[in-house]
């Protein structure tokens, strides 16, 4: 296997007593938690907790300080350059280009993987910016329409780690229907889905377990609505 190809075996993430910090402050204190192709999981916990961390850290975007930290394969230690084509995040800003049309936002982020434009045309249509919107530039849009641009390229890069902070915020209800459906089939096609949110009930209802996020650590798997 070269340091750009991902492992095909499973577990995709693997964290075990792993420690990230931020500036002197260990944000993640030991956590653990093994995630397997396929599946959508919930990260739950209060602000501060360490969800959205950990989701960087899964990105490639933190250093492990200590522990042990995989996914795909890549040792997020050495490798998290090579682990980050493979991903994708969507934080609470949206990564998008302002000054570009939501069409070249999603064609410039599908590119990155080569996605043709038929996979990009597909893309815009599924999250509901294609038509009157592709030739939109970015900064004019609303909340809910940068959202559902963002979720676009997300969909057009093809990725198969899916790492999500809050992706309901901003969508109205025929965004989050369509969200949600995204989802499942992109887990059904295989690929991996991390979502931290506080939208229990919805996030909940697409989950296969829910993984408790407290003061850096992470609690015991359980069944989503699942009493402690």
């Amino acid at each position: 296997m070269s340091a750009a190809e991902p492992a095909s075996s499973s577990p995709v993430i693997v964290l075990d007593e792993v420690v990230a910090v931020l500036g002197r402050f260990p944000a993640l204190a030991g956590a653990s938690l093994t995630v397997d192709k396929g599946e959508i999981v919930l990260l739950q916990g209060p602000n501060g907790a360490g969800k959205t961390t950990l989701l960087r850290l899964c990105a490639g975007l933190l250093p492990v300080e200590r522990g042990v930290g995989t996914v795909l394969g890549f040792d997020l230690a050495t490798q998290r350059e090579s682990v980050r084509p493979h991903v994708g995040l969507l934080g609470h800003q949206n990564g998008l280009y302002l000054d570009l049309t939501v069409r070249d936002n999603v064609r410039f982020w599908g590119g990155t993987v080569g996605a043709t434009t038929a996979e990009i045309d597909a893309a815009m249509a599924r999250m509901g910016v294609a038509d009157r919107l592709a030739d939109v530039t970015t900064r004019t849009l609303s909340a809910g329409q940068r959202r559902r641009t963002s979720l676009a390229c997300l969909v057009a890069r093809r990725s198969q780690v899916w790492l999500l902070d809050e992706p309901h915020a901003g969508l109205d209800a025929s965004g989050r229907d369509e969200l949600d459906a995204t989802l499942r089939s992109a887990a059904a096609a295989g690929a991996t889905i991390l979502v931290a949110s506080h939208e229990l009930e919805r996030a909940g209802s697409l989950a296969s377990r829910t993984l408790d996020v407290v003061a850096g650590q992470v609690d015991a798997h359980r069944p989503p609505g699942a009493s402690r």
